[in-house]
């Protein structure tokens, strides 16, 4: 069964940087697309970022790109969403999420990942 397990969220002053790791275990292939997904309180889910293991394709929301950098470790499953610059604006419940080889238009498709992880908290205020 495929496991995903976010952490590294927590509480950050505005301007500050986050680092979330997104651990991924129990599936043979590695052509697979991961997303990173966010939900703030009354707000619906957005997509945040995406990264296609074959080519390295990525993709950003535009209210996080030059902010936000979507990554992989190169040997282990553990994919990474570095978050500088963060403001208030950016709280919320962070999703990691894992399917299969999508398209480019597809990247920010929620209902096109398979697996999710449970979220991590990510808070910025002063």
């Amino acid at each position: 069964q495929v496991q995903v397990a976010e952490s590294g969220g927590g509480l950050v002053q505005p301007g500050g940087s986050l680092s979330l790791s997104c651990a991924v275990s129990g599936r043979s292939s590695r052509d697979y697309t991961a997303g990173w997904f966010r939900q703030a309180p009354g707000k619906d889910r957005e997509f945040v970022a995406a990264r296609r293991y074959s080519d390295r394709s990525t993709s950003y929301a535009d209210s996080v790109k030059g902010r936000f950098t979507i990554s992989k470790d190169n040997s282990e499953d553990v994919i990474y969403l570095q978050m500088n610059s963060l403001q208030p604006e950016d709280t919320a419940v962070y999703y990691c999420a894992v399917g299969p080889r999508l398209i480019y238009s597809s990247f920010a498709d929620g209902r096109r990942y398979t697996y999710w992880g449970q979220g991590t908290q990510v808070t910025v205020s002063s």
